[in-house]
């Protein structure tokens, strides 16, 4: 690609879910074309792109046909065969690209890249079979958790070990190469959602403060309110991990803010994240135009956030009784509405999100909180209580 690519090109999306949905309706209202594809059809991306293509990632002869018709490649979902990405990548520029990809995709490989590039990471032994997890156990302390070297998200694929007798139930329950990490004890879970332009620029969202339920991210509150210099620390962090991995697009690094302030790096995703959902409304730019900004070669956009916001998932539990009461969630001042298009609630499946902007991040989450509350005929707990 020679120059950026400008409104009217077509880009592609790798995944068919509620990212691709939010990034492929930032390039519509920009003027661009979006082909989806993924293994799906009339998936939530698909119904609002300009073409859907429904194939398995490993149809080579489909991969080939949609680089060709397409300027350039990004993903919502990283969870993509390598192959594919390097198919993809010997017909139209593919980003974030193929290493941050590989890297990310399986947390022994990212925890290796970390701790060899120098970046904070908890202690952690890799487990390749059963026969090496009692001398991980012995070397890492418990309590510990293992988790699936590859393919994990929300939490799946992950089981804590309290003592070490409890290493054979918890090697069933995975059954396969694994990553035993040490019990963090920390004082919040962070995140810094960015973006890398292609001539190496860097934008961000600043800290913000993520907490989860049943390791699903529940609530996202912007600004995190940590001391300035532990903010500082983890934007530096975030910038030398993208600098590292080459990454150009948007990405988030998540954290763990121990109880002596220091920060351990949890993971990275090469993409968008629920974590900055938040910007659709409540930055100059979102995390979604961004990305696409960075895909196309554009200059990246501002990231100044007029008042504190804050992110409320919507999951399918609210669904039990039949439709949630929107327009009581509606009421609540200042506060928007995301919906995914998924055809079927589920428990724990995320079907969209509330967003709130006030003047203090406590506000913020309250009237979150209250509008998804509303939902379902409760009232929730405040973020404090």
């Amino acid at each position: 690609m020679s120059g950026p690519l400008l409104p009217g090109a077509a880009i592609g999306v790798l995944g068919g879910g509620q990212l691709g949905r939010m990034l492929t309706l930032a390039a519509r209202r920009m003027g661009y074309r979006v082909h989806v594809f993924s293994p799906d059809t009339d998936s939530p991306a698909g119904r609002v792109a300009n073409r859907e293509w429904g194939a398995p990632y490993d149809d080579m002869e489909a991969v080939r046909q949609f680089a060709r018709s397409v300027g350039a490649v990004t993903l919502e979902f990283e969870n993509i065969p390598a192959e594919t990405v390097e198919e993809l990548s010997s017909v139209v520029p593919v980003r974030p690209g193929p290493r941050a990809l590989r890297t990310t995709q399986n947390r022994l490989r990212e925890k290796e890249f970390l701790k060899g590039a120098g970046f904070p990471v908890a202690p952690f032994r890799a487990v390749p079979d059963r026969s090496s997890l009692g001398a991980a156990v012995e070397e890492v302390g418990v309590p510990a958790v293992l988790k699936t070297a590859g393919f994990g998200y929300d939490g799946k694929g992950q089981t804590r070990i309290s003592a070490p007798e409890d290493a054979d139930a918890a090697w069933d329950a995975l059954g396969g190469e694994a990553v035993l990490e040490a019990w963090v004890g920390f004082e919040m879970e962070l995140s810094v959602v960015a973006a890398r332009g292609t001539d190496g620029s860097f934008a961000h969202y600043g800290a913000v403060r993520n907490t989860h339920d049943r390791h699903i991210l529940d609530l996202t509150v912007a600004p995190a309110g940590v001391p300035r210099g532990v903010e500082d620390e983890a934007v530096s962090i975030a910038a030398g991990i993208f600098e590292e991995l080459g990454i150009e697009g948007t990405a988030c690094v998540e954290f763990f803010l121990t109880g002596g302030g220091g920060l351990l790096v949890n993971e990275i995703a090469p993409r968008p994240h629920n974590s900055g959902h938040w910007t659709i409304e409540g930055a100059a730019t979102s995390q979604f135009e961004q990305q696409l900004r960075a895909v196309c070669g554009l200059p990246l956009g501002g990231t100044h956030r007029a008042e504190p916001a804050a992110m409320a998932n919507l999951l399918g539990d609210l669904w039990p009784a039949g439709e949630p009461d929107w327009p009581s969630a509606l009421a609540v001042p200042n506060v928007s509405l995301h919906l995914y298009g998924k055809k079927e609630p589920r428990p724990g499946r995320k079907m969209g999100h509330v967003t709130a902007r006030a003047p203090t991040p406590e506000e913020a989450a309250r009237r979150a909180l209250e509008a998804r509350g509303a939902l379902a005929g409760t009232r929730e707990p405040t973020a404090e209580s």
